[in-house]
């Protein structure tokens, strides 16, 4: 990691520093592009097409059947088991107290007006396989769905040689039930979902992480009207820490995000030197013990250190790079939570590392990343839901209301819109 003091300086001259690795973006929307087309055009065949030249696999039948689900489901060990179960309990008792209580309001005497959230029908669940299978990520998303009493829930996920899925991935599928999944991955998979073959439904939304191509597919799909969760990107950390935290700690949640990908990035922000001397010691011990210490390595030299002037510049610096995960290490954690204006997630204190919300503590570990944060939120139940407004007026509301109607109407020059109101009234 590269170390960079500035405590004599601004934030304001940082900024060029805290920018992310920039993807090109163009050669590889030609590409997904392509396949996007050709899967709208010729459904199943291209999908298994591109799934045999990507996945070198291509299962003739791509769902799964419940008995093939609960065989799969069978092969995971009983403290798997009851870790998944326990992580799902958690999230489901965040995420139940989401949902909204109903509520009339009377703007004025026979005028109600109320808002009432309705389930999107269709959703769809990408869960990358490769290096790392993200059972966890299927509890994020498919609990908030359920909730929300989302009609159809359509999970996709590439198969390994053999044609399989994860059997935790398949275990949590079977523990939140009512979920269509299917053998199929990459952007094969978002173009399915979002058109449509003869064997996987097109769904209203889609969501889930992915490599910078599902991230392209997702992003071109939104152009057609396919709703997405979110511009996703790498994943990422920003730790602040004081000198009453512990090394080990930080530089073990460095890691955490290091060793997701080698485009992940993770940012030290401190305002002692030596502590952060301390932490690049003890990430240099941690890295070398880690089995993805490559990939990890790879990702630190993208990543970037900052020694502040006090906590009141951190923080600065720290809502300028909207983090998807931040972590506050430090004596004063819940004092400078209030300060936090742009970040995915927030962990306060020494005992909370990163970790506990990509798998059980109950918040949902779909974020914002790539600096989103600044206007994008983490995924909720809220993501799976429509908010419809409805309103109802009496005769009474309506005459007490009409001369503000025809008088703006009127002014806008929409003379339809006033006589609605008039013609009501002269009845």
């Amino acid at each position: 990691m590269k170390i960079t003091n500035i405590s004599g300086g601004s934030v304001a001259g940082a900024r060029e520093l805290l920018k992310r690795p920039v993807i090109d973006v163009s050669r590889l929307e030609a590409t997904v592009g392509a396949i996007l087309a050709e899967v709208r055009t010729a459904g199943d065949a291209a999908v298994r097409k591109f799934s045999l030249q990507f996945d070198k696999v291509a299962p003739e039948r791509m769902e799964l059947s419940a008995a093939e689900i609960a065989a799969g489901a069978a092969g995971v060990d009983d403290e798997l088991r009851v870790a998944i179960r326990m992580a799902a309990a958690n999230i489901e008792a965040f995420h139940r107290r989401q949902v909204p209580a109903e509520e009339i309001v009377e703007t004025m005497p026979g005028v109600r007006c109320w808002r009432r959230s309705v389930a999107i029908e269709k959703v769809g669940l990408y869960i990358p396989g490769g290096t790392a299978p993200l059972f966890s990520t299927l509890l994020m998303l498919a609990i908030p769905a359920r909730i929300a009493g989302c009609r159809e829930t359509v999970l996709c996920s590439p198969p390994d040689a053999q044609g399989r899925l994860h059997p935790a991935l398949l275990y949590a599928a079977e523990l939140i039930g009512g979920i269509r999944v299917f053998r199929v991955g990459g952007v094969q998979a978002i173009a399915a979902m979002a058109y449509g073959t003869e064997s996987i439904p097109a769904v209203y939304k889609i969501f889930g992480p992915g490599n910078q191509y599902v991230t392209c597919a997702k992003q071109l799909v939104q152009r057609e009207g396919i709703a997405i969760d979110m511009p996703a990107g790498p994943s990422e950390v920003a730790v602040y820490a004081d000198e009453t935290a512990s090394a080990a700690f930080v530089a073990a949640d460095l890691l955490s995000q290091a060793e997701h990908g080698v485009d992940s990035q993770v940012v030290l922000v401190s305002s002692s030197g030596s502590f952060v001397e301390r932490v690049m010691e003890e990430v240099e011990r941690q890295v070398a013990l880690l089995p993805r210490a490559e990939i990890a390595r790879k990702a630190l030299v993208n990543s970037r250190a900052f020694v502040v002037k006090d906590s009141g510049q951190a923080m600065e610096l720290l809502n300028e790079y909207a983090p998807e995960h931040l972590i506050l290490s430090c004596e004063d954690a819940d004092r400078l939570a209030g300060s936090v204006i742009n970040a995915g997630s927030v962990f306060l204190g020494n005992y909370s590392p990163e970790s506990v919300g990509d798998y059980a503590s109950g918040t949902n570990h779909v974020l914002p990343t790539n600096g989103a944060a600044r206007a994008f939120s983490g995924v909720s139940l809220d993501s799976f839901v429509k908010k419809i407004t409805f309103q109802q007026l009496s005769r009474g509301g309506l005459e007490a209301i009409a001369e503000t109607v025809t008088s703006m109407a009127s002014a806008e020059g929409l003379e339809a819109h006033a006589r609605a109101v008039t013609v009501r009234l002269a009845q």
